[in-house]
């Protein structure tokens, strides 16, 4: 019987997933075909790499830029707005007329009402939660797909473990690795948090540290407007006393030194144990990760235009990032969930908070974000998607998650709410779904966290029911749902 050493579905390199004695044995006895072990370890790659696909949109991706509204922005009062409804449900904010005949948003996007021609909104967000009325858990089954084993009334959750399932970026770049020196997933200007609970569901999870995201989180607090100027990338740099001919040299020798392996272990180079390694170096000697960084290359216009705060910056350089290479970028709002000032965890402030703090910020960054990729000819390959991990209540000053909500605030709302996708594919001037006369359920077309993810998966032209094996060894999809390709021209 032909058996192929490792398990389908893994990368070679995985240590678990080594070449045991018995595998040698198996591979020995298979000579007689006229197979020796490099011709196995091929195959097995290309069992393991393989992808069935296709339809609208498949592989149209070659980077995504991923907008986390940490905190849950309210629907009501930015993108669907109600007419005719009780003055406890209507928004404060009065509705403007978009580019599209018969969509309103409300005066808070007067940018983005006139980019939205250029993208795809899905009005029905929606999903029935099991203990997810808090952010970190919701933030969790957006971001990985899965739910969270442990959930608490009070919302708090274990910190991030190499046991969880990784966030949807690292997936990506498991399966799709950048083709240049370049860095392979940036999250950035702050890591995800509620309370205490810092950075659960945006790490690689059981897939390893190597596929964690670069962590670009400059100094500064929440409210510091100016900390994009301060990115520091010293550990992309070269020591002084190391030279890149030298730093070369040193990758020569080691390539000479592995020519001369024995036939054995000069087959397991198909397991490419040295990928890592090689571009590890090429991106320090290469210098292209540091130039993307370097925003003060953009004109004063550009980053005017974007906004001189934290998120409009934290914009530009994710256009700047993927058109150096850079496969996933995630912008997390740069404001903790459950807190105030320019969070979207509005339970009071709504009105001064949206009007004249998030909202304003957000309107002109993505709308400059959608143009600027639109002009330079890139939004065709690069995916842009806006979502939190839920709504805001239709009613105002309701309790829905256990927290105190004033007369001017909304509380959490998962079962109706609104994203954005543009690029990549993705239809445009197209208004998917539709939510109810209150925007209190979807009226048709609901979409679920896991079906948006999947719509990420399949533009990248990665199958979602991909399996990947956690920290048990046991088999996992990358998420277990279809995508939506209504969503795709």
């Amino acid at each position: 019987m032909l058996i192929i050493p490792g398990q389908p579905g893994k990368e070679p390199c995985e240590s678990r997933n080594q070449i045991s004695r018995r595998d040698l044995l198996r591979v020995g006895g298979s000579g007689m075909m006229g197979m020796g072990l490099g011709t196995m370890l091929q195959l097995q790659e290309a069992a393991a790499s393989s992808n069935e696909g296709g339809g609208p949109g498949w592989a149209k991706a070659k980077s995504v830029i991923l907008i986390f509204l940490q905190g849950g922005p309210s629907h009501l009062d930015l993108w669907d707005p109600k007419e005719n409804v009780p003055d406890n449900v209507k928004s404060v904010f009065q509705p403007i007329s978009t580019k599209l005949p018969g969509v309103q948003f409300t005066e808070l996007l007067p940018n983005l009402a006139q980019q939205n021609d250029k993208f795809t909104m899905i009005r029905s967000m929606s999903y029935t939660p099991k203990g997810l009325f808090n952010h970190t858990a919701a933030i969790y089954q957006m971001l990985t797909g899965y739910t969270t084993d442990k959930v608490s009334p009070s919302g708090q959750l274990e910190p991030p473990s190499p046991k969880d399932f990784p966030n949807f970026g690292s997936n990506i770049i498991r399966i799709q690795p950048p083709q240049v020196p370049m860095l392979p997933f940036v999250m950035l200007p702050r890591p995800l948090q509620e309370s205490n609970v810092v950075g659960k569901a945006g790490t690689a999870g059981f897939l390893g540290r190597a596929y964690d995201p670069y962590y670009l989180f400059p100094p500064g607090d929440d409210m510091d407007m100016n900390k994009m100027d301060r990115i520091s990338v010293d550990d992309l740099k070269l020591r002084p006393d190391v030279f890149t001919s030298r730093l070369q040299r040193r990758a020569s020798l080691r390539d000479t030194i592995n020519q001369g392996m024995p036939q054995l272990n000069k087959a397991v180079e198909d397991y490419k144990l040295d990928k890592y390694y090689s571009r590890a170096l090429d991106l320090v000697i290469s210098g292209r990760a540091r130039d993307a960084f370097s925003l003060d290359q953009e004109s004063d216009a550009v980053r005017d235009k974007y906004g001189r705060n934290t998120f409009g910056q934290s914009l530009l350089l994710a256009r700047r990032l993927v058109e150096a290479g850079t496969r996933v970028v995630e912008v997390v709002w740069p404001k903790v969930a459950n807190s105030n000032n320019h969070s979207w965890d509005v339970h009071s402030g709504l009105t001064n908070r949206l009007k004249n703090q998030s909202a304003p910020m957000f309107d002109q960054g993505l709308a400059s974000l959608i143009s600027d990729l639109y002009d330079r000819g890139t939004l065709d390959e690069t995916l842009v998607v806006a979502v939190g991990e839920f709504g805001r209540s239709p009613q105002r000053g309701v309790s829905t998650s256990g927290n105190s909500n004033s007369d001017d605030g909304r509380d959490h709302w998962p079962y109706c709410y609104t994203s954005l996708l543009a690029g990549a594919g993705m239809k445009r001037g197209y208004v998917h779904g539709e939510s109810d006369k209150t925007g209190s359920s979807p009226r048709k077309d609901p979409v679920h966290p896991r079906e948006l993810l999947a719509t990420i998966y399949h533009s990248f032209g990665i199958n979602p029911e991909t399996i990947v094996y956690n920290h048990l060894n046991q088999p996992r999809e990358l998420v277990k749902a279809q995508a939506v390709t209504k969503l795709m021209g």
